[in-house]
């Protein structure tokens, strides 16, 4: 629990009502939560809409969070989450651009889109299911170890090192149809 002692002090705090500790979370994790959501729903609008309500739903269960885990780790959990409710709903798979109704959560361009491939990218992932996509968008993208992916997904280690050699089989010949 030493171990995330900032962040339990943080929530901690937050949950004394000080407003200031629970803007420090959201401005300490608002970029990693964004990068799940647009890696996990692709350049939608509604991106930012679900990476409120990744804040607003942790704002009301921060009371659950012990400092077992990362904090980023516990808002990772709640954030794919409501990116997988958001992707039951959809029935249509047109991309749409992120748009900026509230800036403070959009995720920062220099550090998102950091290369000329970051939208050929979205759109190689939006063609893969959702198993295969979760674990590229955890493990790749955001570098989780693949024992965290795996404990973020509740799935067997195995399980997750299959889905990543699957799904990165299945993403070469998407991007390479992409890219012509």
């Amino acid at each position: 629990m030493d171990k995330y002692a900032d962040d339990v002090s943080l929530v901690k705090a937050a949950m004394s009502g000080d407003q200031n500790a629970f803007e420090t979370i959201v401005n300490k994790y608002r970029i990693m939560v964004a990068k799940v959501i647009v890696g996990m729903l692709g350049n939608r609008a509604d991106a930012d809409d679900i990476g409120q309500d990744t804040f607003l739903r942790f704002y009301r269960s921060m009371h659950q969070y012990k400092g077992d885990a990362a904090l980023g780790t516990y808002l990772t959990r709640i954030a794919i989450n409501l990116s997988l409710n958001e992707l039951k709903k959809r029935t249509s798979h047109r991309w749409l651009s992120l748009e900026t109704k509230h800036e403070s959560f959009h995720a920062d361009e220099r550090s998102y889109h950091d290369s000329d491939n970051a939208e050929l990218v979205e759109k190689a992932l939006a063609q893969l299911e959702i198993k295969y996509r979760t674990v590229i968008v955890l493990r790749i993208i955001q570098g989780f170890s693949t024992k965290e992916t795996a404990e973020l997904l509740n799935l067997p280690l195995g399980t997750v090192l299959s889905r990543l050699a699957r799904a990165q089989e299945k993403l070469k010949p998407i991007l390479q149809r992409l890219e012509k």
